[in-house]
């Protein structure tokens, strides 16, 4: 099995993987198709382990890391692995396949991907929700009904993020990285995690033009016996304070003012090579649906953000691999 270690609020998973989830703006659900938005820095990562004295007995129970998080607010996964040594990537939210919307198992499928892979690609930033798009990762409490878990499966029950990374088969890819190539290499402290009663999950927020890559290297290069998984708990600002005694960094300017302010958006797709949507997802409510449903009053702004073409970066191919979006400001 692979070691799962932290270091410098990152995950990573075996020798050649990292993940970082990544403070960001909050989108418009608007029926607008948005760019990439930008990285505005990581959320802290911390062990169960290192406030067992502050935590609920569950988390005691299986260990984790936890990270917080505003209710609404929004974040994507930077994953950092290198070219030269790929591997295969599945994200579960509450346990429900971010890619196939199916519950999240511990094999891959080999009659639809349901998985990334990674360096092809470098990020997420929802759930695969139709042709071309993703919905927008959006930070929502259990027991309300709208996380991504509590829509497709009545219950809310796990919360939280899981991640599993599978190792390519012995002799697909190089062992050490060729000249000139950075090689990883931390010497980091291992962990575990498992979601408690008290953790959040994730809904759907708007739209944003984002591609998940096809596998160009064939199901049968990973090998489901070398992985390695993580489960990461999503607590709220609040109670991230009552455990840790810090605060949890500030919820980012809204999209409207960063546009404003002529920060730029990004903008990486290839319509070729993106998986088919997963009719599942699709079907999922995004959190202001949910609101209106429940007859709440608009919790934030869905106005329409018109974002100039001058202010779309094009990440060409040659930076595809390259985590361009990350701590830009």
């Amino acid at each position: 099995m692979l070691d799962v270690t932290i270091r410098e609020n990152a995950i990573q998973i075996g020798p050649h993987f990292t993940l970082s989830f990544q403070r960001t703006l909050r989108i418009p659900d608007d029926g607008t198709t948005y760019p990439l938005p930008p990285g505005l820095g990581r959320f802290p990562v911390k062990r169960v382990s290192d406030y067992a004295g502050r935590v609920p007995a569950s988390w005691r129970e299986h260990g984790g890391v936890f990270i917080p998080m505003y209710q609404r607010e929004a974040m994507w996964l930077l994953f950092d692995a290198p070219t030269w040594r790929p591997c295969a990537v599945q994200v579960g939210a509450g346990k429900i396949n971010a890619v196939s919307g199916r519950p999240l198992e511990r094999t891959l499928s080999g009659t639809r991907q349901d998985y990334l892979v990674c360096s092809d690609q470098p990020w997420l930033d929802g759930i695969k929700a139709g042709k071309g798009f993703i919905r927008q990762f959006v930070a929502m409490p259990l027991g309300m009904g709208y996380t991504v878990e509590g829509q497709l499966t009545g219950k809310e029950e796990f919360g939280g993020l899981q991640i599993t990374v599978f190792d390519p088969k012995p002799g697909r890819f190089p062992d050490e990285a060729p000249a000139r190539e950075p090689v990883f290499g931390h010497s980091l402290v291992e962990c575990c995690a498992a979601a408690p009663r008290s953790a959040m999950g994730l809904g759907a927020g708007g739209r944003m033009r984002q591609t998940i890559a096809r596998d160009r290297h064939g199901v049968e290069t990973w090998d489901e016996t070398n992985t390695g998984r993580v489960f990461v708990h999503i607590v709220n600002s609040v109670d991230y304070r009552e455990i840790t005694g810090e605060r949890a960094p500030e919820s980012p300017v809204s999209a409207r003012m960063y546009t404003q302010c002529g920060y730029p958006w990004f903008e990486l797709y290839d319509e070729r090579n993106d998986l088919e949507a997963s009719e599942t997802l699709g079907g999922v409510k995004p959190v202001k649906q949910m609101d209106e449903a429940k007859g709440f009053e608009p919790q934030q702004d869905d106005d329409p953000v018109e974002v100039p073409g001058g202010q779309i970066v094009n990440l060409g191919a040659k930076q595809a691999g390259l985590p361009v979006k990350d701590g830009v400001w």
